[in-house]
C-alpha cells in the first residue's frame, strides 16, 4: 500500500522548528528551452596543386547539469528578509546550462495545508510564489515535485506552485505523468522524476516508471531520472538494499529503483530526500548518487553532525547518455541553513566511505580534486 505522507508526517526528532502514458496520451511538463552555443567546429585545409581537400573535427554535443538536492527557503512565516541574497552566493556554484533541484514544499499563499487540525507530528511547507524568480536568478531550470511536501497545501497549492515555477521560467517536474523537458544546445534533456506516493510519479511501481522513462526517450536524447526515497535523518546515511521505511510508510528500495531505472534506460540517477549525503555506484557505466542531502535550509531542519554535509553534483554526458566527466563540490550547511563551499572536502570523504562501505567495486570514487572519474 502506498506511503501516505501525502496527508500526514511523522515524527523529526531531528527537525529544527515548527508524462505517464495516461488513457493514450503523454502529458509533459510545459517546456523551457536551456541553450548554450555549440561547440565551434575546427577546421584544417591542406593545399596542394590539385582541388584543396578539406578536413572538419567536429566535437560531438554534451550535456552538462549541476544537481542539488532538498532546498527549502524557509517556511511562512519564518522566512529569510531577502531570499535574493540570502541566494546570490551559490550562483558561481550552479553555472551549468541546465541546474537541478527539488523543491520540498510549496509556493502558495493558500491558507488550508494537510495539518489539520494543527499537529506536532505534521510539516506542512509553503514560501511565497514570489521566491521562484529567486530560484530562476541563482540559477534553477529544473525543480522537482516529486516528494512528500508538493500537496502539502492541496490541489491550490500544487496548482500555485506550478503556476509560479512557469511563470519565472523554470520546468517542473514529478507530478503524476509529468516529464521535466529541456535543452542544452542540440540536445534535449528529460527529467523523470520519483517518490514513494500516489501523488507523484510513483517509484513503488516499477511497471509505471518503466513507462514513463520510455516515455521521456521518445521525447529526448538524455534522461536522467530523479528519486525522493528512503529513510531520514542523521542514521540513514547507508543504502541497504532493502525496502525503508519512515514514520510507518514505505519510502521503497533506493537500490533497487535506481538499478531498475537503468535497465529501463536511465542515463543518470540522482536522489534526495533522507537529508544527509549518501553513496555514489557505477552501474553498467552510468552514474548513480542515492542522496544529494539538504541543499538550501533556512532553519528547517538542523545542521549538526552529518546533516550539515551539503554537494552540488556536477556531471557532463555526451548526447548517448554515456558518462564524459563529474564533480562534487562539498558544502558545510551552516545554523541557518546556507550551504558554504568547504575547501577540506569534508562532504566527499564522508560520501567516499559511505560508497566504498555500502558498493564496494562498483563505487564511484570522488578524487581529492572532486573529479568524479569512470572505472576503466
Amino acid at each position: 500500500m502506498v506511503g501516505r505522507h501525502a496527508t500526514r508526517s511523522g515524527p523529526r526528532i531531528w527537525l529544527v522548528g515548527a508524462g505517464v502514458v495516461v488513457a493514450g496520451a503523454l502529458t509533459l511538463a510545459a517546456v523551457t528551452v536551456v541553450t548554450r552555443a555549440p561547440t565551434p567546429s575546427t577546421t584544417t585545409t591542406t593545399s596542394t596543386t590539385t582541388t584543396p581537400p578539406t578536413t572538419t573535427t567536429t566535437t560531438p554535443p554534451t550535456v552538462t547539469i549541476d544537481a542539488v538536492g532538498d532546498t527549502e527557503l524557509g517556511n511562512s512565516p519564518t522566512l529569510p528578509s531577502d531570499p535574493a541574497g540570502y541566494l546570490a552566493p551559490l550562483r558561481r556554484y550552479l553555472a551549468a546550462p541546465i541546474v537541478f533541484g527539488n523543491l520540498e514544499g510549496t509556493m502558495t499563499s493558500a491558507k488550508r495545508s494537510k495539518c489539520q487540525p494543527p499537529s506536532p507530528y505534521c510539516y506542512a511547507f509553503k514560501v511565497p510564489t514570489s521566491f521562484a524568480k529567486d530560484y530562476r536568478a541563482v540559477g534553477f531550470t529544473v525543480l522537482n515535485s516529486a516528494n512528500n511536501h508538493s500537496d502539502d497545501y492541496g490541489a491550490a497549492g500544487i496548482a500555485s506552485t506550478s503556476r509560479a515555477l512557469a511563470g519565472a521560467g523554470i520546468v517542473q517536474a514529478g507530478l503524476p505523468g509529468q516529464i521535466g523537458l529541456v535543452r542544452d544546445g542540440p540536445v534535449r534533456v528529460a527529467f523523470v522524476d520519483f517518490a514513494p506516493y500516489y501523488n507523484t510519479n510513483n517509484m513503488l511501481d516499477f511497471a509505471q516508471a518503466a513507462t514513463l522513462i520510455g516515455a521521456a526517450h521518445r521525447e529526448a536524447q538524455v534522461v536522467v531520472v530523479y528519486m525522493h526515497a528512503g529513510a531520514e535523518g542523521p542514521n540513514a546515511a547507508h543504502v541497504t538494499r532493502h525496502s525503508e521505511t519512515f514514520a510507518g510508510e514505505n519510502r521503497g528500495n533506493p537500490y533497487a529503483f535506481a538499478h531498475a531505472a537503468i535497465d529501463d534506460g536511465a542515463d543518470l540517477v540522482i536522489a534526495s530526500g533522507p537529508h544527509v549525503l549518501r553513496g555514489l555506484q557505477w552501474y553498467r557505466g552510468h552514474l548513480i548518487d542515492y542522496s544529494l542531502g539538504d541543499f538550501v535550509n533556512y532553519y528547517d531542519f538542523a545542521t549538526v553532525g552529518p546533516l550539515k554535509y551539503s554537494a552540488v553534483l556536477g556531471v557532463t554526458l555526451r548526447a548517448n547518455g554515456s558518462f564524459v566527466a563529474g564533480r562534487f563540490t562539498s558544502f558545510v550547511l551552516t545554523s541557518a541553513g546556507l550551504p558554504q563551499f568547504d575547501p577540506t572536502g569534508a562532504a566527499a570523504k564522508f560520501v567516499n566511505q559511505l560508497s566504498s562501505s555500502d558498493f564496494g567495486p562498483s563505487a564511484a570514487v570522488i578524487a581529492p580534486s572532486g573529479a568524479i572519474t569512470p572505472v576503466r
